[in-house]
């Protein structure tokens, strides 16, 4: 998950892949170091620190075949993702990259406040909740965040670990020698980049760009319903969606889970 969220994020495809189709697929979401129930060491963090962290978790489930992780990242965890694939390519089956960047500015402090808008469109926020337990998806959004502030520090925000995740974040950093490697290690069919135009928190451009660019030296031609490399199966795929903002597991559920099932199956 991304910078200060919880693994609960997670629950629209937690619902799909864990619950709907619990036969079909073996899920794991996890709290990153700093937040929920995971332990938050007052140290330093980085996201490759962070990578060895989920490469342990994994260990320690015994899922250490080659090829064997679909591994799926948001935001601060797409940046995770990154690294995780950098240190266990052979592992990896297929990545699926939302909402991230290879590197971001310095000013990541200045992009934390004024959370809402810059994760989501004001047309979403506005629209009702589907599940009609608040008026709005903004309203749902602003509970789930006040329910996690609340929360005991030992399993919800800790502000220590948020500020810690935040210089992991903002001091994360591939080259693109670095991104090539990961291309070439995994399989460029095997990665799938997605990203928001509204994206408040992680612009599309130019990191979009830069990060498919970086990974297969491919072009980028964005839009809803087109990618680069749509037409190989040997090039970094990318999808841009018009008129969508950060959370895109939230905002485009049905599309993400639809997308995350298609790069399963193809890399099986």
């Amino acid at each position: 998950m991304g910078l200060g969220a919880l693994k609960s994020g997670w629950q629209n495809q937690t619902r799909h892949f864990g619950h709907t189709h619990a036969s079909q697929y073996s899920n794991l979401v996890f709290d990153n170091r700093g937040i929920g129930e995971s332990d938050k060491p007052l140290q330093r963090y980085s996201t490759s620190e962070m990578a060895r962290d989920t490469v342990e978790l994994v260990d320690h489930l015994g899922w250490t075949k080659p090829r064997q992780l679909h591994v799926v990242g948001i935001s601060m965890g797409g940046m995770i993702a990154q690294e995780l694939a950098d240190l266990i390519p052979e592992r990896i089956a297929s990545l699926t990259l939302i909402s991230t960047a290879a590197r971001i500015p310095r000013s990541i402090d200045a992009q934390l406040a004024s959370i809402k808008p810059r994760l989501f469109t004001p047309d979403w926020l506005s629209a009702p909740d589907p599940h009609g337990t608040f008026p709005t998806n903004g309203d749902r959004f602003a509970a789930f965040e006040l329910h996690k502030r609340l929360l005991p520090p030992a399993i919800g925000l800790s502000r220590t670990g948020f500020v810690l995740q935040a210089i992991a974040a903002g001091w994360h950093s591939k080259s693109d020698q670095q991104l090539k490697r990961i291309g070439k290690e995994v399989g460029k069919g095997r990665i799938l980049v997605l990203h928001g135009d509204r994206d408040g928190m992680i612009p599309a451009r130019p990191h979009v760009n830069d990060l498919v660019r970086g990974l297969a030296g491919g072009r980028f031609r964005g839009g809803e319903g087109e990618g680069d490399g749509d037409g190989g199966d040997d090039e970094v795929r990318s999808l841009v969606w018009e008129a969508a903002g950060h959370a895109l597991p939230v905002e485009k559920t049905d599309e993400v889970n639809q997308l995350i099932t298609e790069m399963v199956q193809k890399n099986n």
